[in-house]
C-alpha cells in the first residue's frame, strides 16, 4: 500500500531540527531518541515511526488528503540508512572519538535536510540503485 509522500517529508524537518540539536548540544540523549525513532521507522516503515504516528494524528488531519503517493519500501530503506549514521553518531558521542559522533551526525543531517527542504530523499535513491544493481546481478 502506497503512502502519503508528505509523511516522510515532515518526519525528515522534525529529524533536521533534532540532529541539528544535538550537532548544537551534543547530547547523546536526544541522538539516542533519534536512533530509537529510525529504527521504528526501519522496522515497522515510516508510518510506526514517533514522527509518522504525529503526522497522521495531529498533521494531516489539518492539511487534507493526500493527492501524491509512493511506495514504502524506499522511504523505510532511508530510515534504516538513517538509523545506520545515528548508531555511528551515538557511538562517536558515547564512547568517542568525538569527530565520529560530529561527522556521523552531520551526514544524517545533510540526508534529513535534503529530503524536508528539497523532497530529494538520498536514501531512496540509494535504495533505487541497490535494486538496480542486484537485478542486474542475478
Amino acid at each position: 500500500m502506497d503512502i502519503d509522500v508528505r509523511g516522510p517529508r515532515f518526519g525528515a524537518a522534525v529529524t533536521s531540527v533534532v540532529l541539528a540539536v544535538v550537532l548544537v548540544t551534543g547530547s547523546a540523549w536526544l541522538l539516542a531518541w533519534q536512533t530509537l525513532a529510525f529504527a521504528l521507522g526501519a522496522a515497522g516503515g515510516v508510518g510506526r515511526s514517533p514522527y509518522g504516528w504525529l503526522f497522521r494524528t495531529a498533521v494531516r488531519p489539518r492539511i487534507g488528503p493526500p493527492t501524491e503517493f509512493e511506495a514504502p519500501e524506499p522511504p523505510r530503506f532511508a530510515q534504516a540508512v538513517g538509523l545506520v549514521f545515528a548508531g555511528l553518531g551515538l557511538v562517536g558521542y558515547t564512547f568517542g572519538p568525538d569527530w565520529l559522533g560530529l561527522a556521523a551526525t552531520g551526514a544524517a543531517l545533510a540526508a534529513a535536510f535534503l529530503n524536508a527542504g528539497f523532497g530529494y530523499c538520498l536514501g531512496c535513491e540509494m535504495y533505487l540503485l541497490v535494486r538496480r544493481l542486484t537485478v542486474r546481478a542475478g
